[in-house]
């Protein structure tokens, strides 16, 4: 029987290698507030922690034991973790794990080694340091160093690393935001738009999100950047309102509660993730939202009012919340995205009706994502025209996630 320590870095590994196996997004894995912390900075520090553990042994073990020592290396030097617990918890999790008596000495006299030689030096050329002192990959570094120029590149970078800002958003149909605050134990925390609160960095997520509150629908958790987003639709009482890439939901029930007179069609392409959505709305009771499982690339008989695209993406402007998306993404998938992104802006633009607005999204500001997808449809369809500039809310506020969203409207004829 595994102690709670050992059993939550156990936890942390295991999911740990999952990720690095089949790309499974360590969000989603339900774990304790400790064993997600220390697996999402080892994630997020990843290339660092790989480079860190070359400068250690002449030869790189396998998946499974490197993948302790990273985990040793980020308790260190990282977590208010004293060294001597790190290294004996790191050789007790290779024991539980079966990986050896061999491995066990192994992971000890690295992890001593580790404490000797303190954080090793950076490479001097700025694009590969930055690569490596914030685990970007390097390609992507210098994308970044090309659009952006080297400080912004480097600033991005940086970001990458730094825990997410969470944020409650009320469902003021339920309560308001001072009450809620009040009775989560929030008082004195940051009030935005009469509806979000930014939670402190010291409070624990896991009694807000076990609270009586919580399960009531009187709130959600959402990045105030999703606000931007909708507000851009300029939504009337009583319009058609098409959400058209919805998973997980979190946009649609913000216009759910915002107007219950709105007649709402979520949808997304994924059955599966369809019927988590359920949760989220029978969860805030919304009576105006109702859910399909409908694929954006194919055709359909109705015109809405409003159209939200919030497309698959990158995931580039919240790394700090999935840092899995740093490692996933590739110049050639970059390119399909914007393929698949286009695709699916042309086919919902066939349903949005005379004189109506859609609004395209993204949570990554990079162009060809963005302003490159908006100007090639705009260059075909010249039906449409934008609606006002596009918004990027993350580069006014670094509490916001990094969105794109430019409002296009059907012309009138």
């Amino acid at each position: 029987m595994l102690d709670d320590s050992l059993k939550e870095r156990m936890d942390a590994y295991r999911v740990l290698l999952l990720w690095q196996k089949d790309g499974s997004f360590i969000k989603e894995s339900g774990l304790s507030p400790f064993a997600m912390e220390l697996a999402l900075g080892v994630c997020r520090r990843h290339l660092y922690l790989q480079y860190f553990l070359k400068t250690l042994v002449k030869k790189m073990p396998s998946l499974e034991v490197a993948t302790v020592l990273e985990m040793g290396i980020f308790q260190m030097f990282f977590m208010e973790i004293p060294d001597h617990a790190a290294v004996s918890t790191s050789v007790e999790l290779v024991k539980a794990a079966n990986l050896g008596e061999g491995s066990a000495r192994l992971v000890n006299a690295v992890l001593h080694s580790a404490r000797r030689s303190g954080l090793p030096a950076l490479p001097q050329q700025r694009v590969r340091r930055v690569s490596i002192e914030s685990s970007v990959p390097e390609w992507l570094v210098r994308r970044w160093f090309d659009i952006y120029g080297g400080n912004r590149a480097e600033s991005l970078a940086k970001a990458t690393l730094e825990r997410p800002v969470e944020w409650i958003r009320v469902n003021l149909q339920k309560t308001s935001a001072p009450v809620l605050a009040q009775k989560l134990g929030l008082t004195g925390a940051s009030i935005l738009y009469d509806r979000y609160i930014q939670v402190p960095e010291d409070a624990k997520l896991k009694p807000i999100l076990e609270s009586e509150s919580f399960a009531k629908g009187e709130f959600s958790m959402q990045n105030p950047s999703a606000y931007e987003v909708v507000k851009l639709l300029d939504l009337k009482p009583g319009q058609k309102v098409w959400d058209a890439c919805a998973a997980p939901g979190g946009k649609s029930a913000l216009m759910g509660e915002m107007d219950s007179s709105l007649d709402i069609l979520a949808s997304d392409v994924s059955a599966f993730r369809v019927e988590k959505m359920h949760d989220v709305v029978d969860r805030l009771g919304l009576k105006n939202v109702r859910l399909e499982c409908i694929d954006a690339l194919s055709p359909q008989q109705s015109k809405f009012d409003r159209i939200l695209l919030d497309v698959p993406c990158s995931n580039m402007g919240v790394m700090p919340r999935r840092p899995e998306s740093k490692y996933r993404i590739t110049q050639d998938s970059m390119k399909e995205l914007a393929e698949l992104q286009y695709g699916i802006l042309e086919s919902a633009s066939n349903h949005l009706a005379e004189g109506g607005v859609l609004v395209y999204a993204t949570c990554s500001p990079d162009p060809l994502e963005t302003t490159q997808v908006v100007n090639r449809f705009l260059k075909a369809h010249p039906e449409f025209a934008k609606r006002g500039e596009h918004v990027l809310p993350g580069a006014q506020d670094n509490r916001f996630d990094g969105f794109f969203a430019q409002a296009i409207e059907r012309k009138k004829v």
